[in-house]
């Protein structure tokens, strides 16, 4: 089997990191491409040099599918470590294992720390847990984990193990190549109210959140019936009580759905059926976020919130993959309320910054129709940085306003014909630090723009003097600002109540000076009424 050009490139900076000492590393691709392919091609490249290899895992689906890769992909055939069947004795060199099966003190005694050369862990998310590290503990081996959407908080916690990132391929850029469906995202104007719903392990309760559903689950079916009724469908949903009832809801509706769940005993009949088209919505109660591929789905229903982007990202990714005949996937996204937590929505798949996916948000729910999340990303970043724009140039203009109501400095030196302000050189330490916060704030307060005043020093003699103005009964900064804007000349030296009487009547006169009073002559001993 040929490699695309980005699993190639996978491929070969595992074995990179390998090499350069980093014996433990993680692999990131979009579910959809390949992960499974890519380290079926990495345990061929080991078993060539003798090595003897594992993928963990927590689910006999994903074992199976692994199994089937490697056979499809390497023509390496395997053994299994779970439940009953053992691959101790096995001549193969390849082992699928079940993570809580060998788990087992009993069972991880059997094993030499040697015995594996090298483990593959799927769905690597799950890897701080304690059954996983009991595992990885007890072998001495090179360790790639491979996860199609760990989050920024998940990279956070993955590096607690991982020693470094191999390799990651985003969903933006296989999107762009063509090796994903274009994702068109729909808000529904439903308004779903999720304030009564509590917490658990950093996620909504399951329970809490299918009673606070139940009350919208026929009009939901009413909207789904607007949006996707000639669609392939898979809907997630928060319990399997809820997933059922909303099964026979949606066949009121005229749609044919079908329900699948842990306790299917003919789970594989129902998701066949579903492949070749016998029913066109399939409803689980988070049953197929891993290990289940049906590449003619197009279109998703997330009923089940969530403020993890991992698992967020799981669901949709049921419906990414490419398909005759499937032009994009759509992704049906609510309107949930909730005062407490960001949950997830369509941005959360493609934006990394928080500002451009609120905005995105923004834009898709003002669309009133499918956007391509790509194009809405793109509108949203351009949208952000024209706020950004308007926002600074507000700033400016707020300063340049700030500025024209306060006087500078060195005009209410020259004012006040202050020579001692003007000359001022500090001379001790403090004078030479920075003005203070309280300082500055006070400055602004009483008129002066604190701005052009270098030091703590300068600053302080400016207050004393200031002070001492109010007290002997003189023009304030502000006073001094307007009348010399109009004209006067050294206001600085005019008594506080003449400049008063002065602003008051210019006040009257529609803030114009009057007619018979000439500013650059004005002396203040003229009496002006």
């Amino acid at each position: 089997m040929e490699l695309r050009p980005y699993q190639n490139e996978a491929r070969e900076a595992v074995h990179n990191e390998w090499a350069n000492g980093n014996r433990i590393t993680l692999l990131v691709l979009p579910t959809g491409c390949g992960k499974t392919i890519v380290f079926s091609k990495i345990i061929e490249d080991q078993v060539k040099a003798g090595e003897r290899a594992l993928v963990l895992a927590h689910r006999g689906e994903l074992l199976d599918q692994a199994a089937d890769k490697l056979v499809k992909s390497t023509g390496l055939m395997c053994a299994t470590e779970k439940a009953e069947e053992s691959c101790l004795g096995s001549w193969f060199r390849v082992v699928v294992g079940s993570v809580q099966s060998l788990m087992r003190e009993k069972r991880l005694r059997q094993f030499p720390k040697d015995y594996f050369d090298t483990i593959i862990v799927d769905e690597a998310h799950h890897v701080l847990s304690d059954s996983y590290q009991r595992v990885l503990n007890h072998f001495d081996a090179k360790v790639l984990g491979v996860t199609a959407t760990p989050d920024r908080g998940d990279m956070k916690n993955l590096g607690q193990y991982f020693q470094s990132l191999a390799y990651e391929y985003t969903l933006p850029k296989a999107i762009k190549e063509g090796y994903l469906a274009p994702i068109k995202a729909q808000t529904i104007p439903l308004k779903l109210d999720l304030t009564g719903v509590g917490m658990q392990s950093g996620d909504f309760k399951a329970g809490d959140v299918g009673t606070a559903l139940d009350p919208y689950l026929y009009q939901i079916a009413d909207e789904m019936a607007k949006y996707c009724m000639d669609r392939k469908t898979v809907v997630f949903l928060p319990l399997i009580k809820t997933s059922q009832k909303f099964t026979q809801i949606l066949n009121s509706k005229g749609f044919s759905a079908t329900e699948v769940n842990g306790d299917s005993k003919d789970r594989a009949e129902i998701l066949e059926n579903f492949d070749v088209g016998k029913y066109n919505v399939l409803c689980n109660s988070m049953l197929l976020t891993e290990g289940w591929d049906c590449p003619s789905v197009d279109c998703i229903v997330v009923l089940r919130p969530t403020k993890v982007r991992s698992l967020y990202c799981q669901m949709v990714g049921r419906g990414t993959r490419l398909h005759p005949g499937k032009d994009n996937l759509l992704l049906l996204d609510f309107l949930w309320h909730t005062e407490r937590h960001e949950l997830c929505h369509p941005a959360s798949l493609i934006c990394e910054n928080e500002e451009v996916a609120k905005k995105m948000t923004e834009n898709i729910e003002k669309a009133g129709c499918p956007v391509d999340i790509e194009e809405a990303e793109k509108q949203a970043a351009e949208d952000v940085v024209a706020q950004r724009e308007e926002a600074l140039a507000k700033k400016l203009q707020e300063m340049k306003n700030r500025k024209r109501k306060l006087v500078d400095p060195l005009q209410f030196e020259m004012s006040i014909q202050a020579e001692d302000l003007a000359n001022y050189v500090p001379a001790f330490g403090w004078e030479m630090s920075p003005p203070s916060d309280k300082q500055i704030k006070t400055l602004g307060k009483l008129g002066i723009l604190p701005d052009e005043i270098e030091n703590a020093g300068k600053a302080a003699k400016i207050l004393d003097r200031l002070d001492k103005r109010r007290t002997e009964g003189l023009t304030t900064p502000k006073q001094i600002r307007f009348l010399e804007g109009r004209g006067f000349q050294h206001v600085g030296v005019w008594p506080f109540d003449h400049a008063k009487n002065l602003i008051d009547r210019i006040a009257a006169n529609g803030w114009r000076v009057p007619h018979d009073i000439n500013p650059y002559e004005y002396k203040p001993e003229v009496s002006i009424w």
